[in-house]
Formats: structure tokens, C-alpha cells, sequence
């Protein structure tokens, strides 16, 4: 059973940086496509950035702020957020198609909290 554990959530003021970490467990041949979500409340979850070999493609209100970037060494993906501002402030949710036993599957990780005070 694969799992996505995502990690470097928290409080920061307005300007500053978190780096979020996507840690996939279980018997994983390989990651495909991952990408990181958010959603804030009262919102639709929405695409923030993916990454799919070296390619990568963001949102617009997150570029050149954000980056995505991937260590397959270690079945991790990270999201470097840079200059947040308080509309960053949602809950970011890793997802990816990983390769486990042969078989492709999409799978979706708990969540961590983000807040940018003003």
C-alpha cells in the first residue's frame, strides 16, 4: 500500500517562505506524474504545480513564486513557496500516479496546513 505523507506545513507572515515535502511510502517501482493542490476554505481545491520528468507547469497566481522539484532517490516531492502572500493560505495536498507491483494508481496525501498572516 503506497502513502503520501506531506510535511513543512505552517504559520508564516506575509513575504515569507515554507518549504512543503511529499514523501511517498510503500513498494513503489516509480513516480510518474506528481503535482501539489490546495484548497482554501469555502473553495474548490485547485492545481498548483506539477512535475513530470523534468517538466513543470504552475498556476498562474503562483509563478515565479513557487517551485515544484522532485529527489526520486528518496520518492520525494517538494514544493518551495516563496513571497506568500494571505490568499496562499489553504490546505496543500500532494497527489501522483505511482507505479507499484506493476500497476499505475493515483493516489492523494492527507494534507497539510499553510497560513500566511497579513
Amino acid at each position: 500500500q503506497v502513502q503520501l505523507v506531506e510535511s513543512g506545513g505552517g504559520l508564516v507572515q506575509a513575504g515569507g517562505s515554507l518549504r512543503l515535502s511529499c514523501a511517498a511510502s510503500g513498494s513503489i517501482e516509480s513516480m510518474n506524474v506528481m503535482r501539489w493542490y490546495r484548497q482554501a476554505p469555502g473553495k474548490q481545491r485547485e492545481l498548483v504545480a506539477g512535475i513530470s520528468g523534468g517538466e513543470t507547469n504552475y498556476a498562474d497566481s503562483v509563478k515565479g513564486r513557487f517551485t515544484i522539484s522532485r529527489e526520486n532517490a528518496k520518492n520525494t516531492v517538494y514544493l518551495q513557496m516563496n513571497s506568500l502572500k494571505p490568499e496562499d493560505t489553504a490546505v496543500y495536498y500532494c497527489y501522483g500516479f505511482i507505479i507499484t507491483m506493476g500497476r499505475l494508481d493515483a493516489y492523494w496525501g492527507q494534507g497539510t496546513q499553510v497560513t500566511v498572516s497579513s
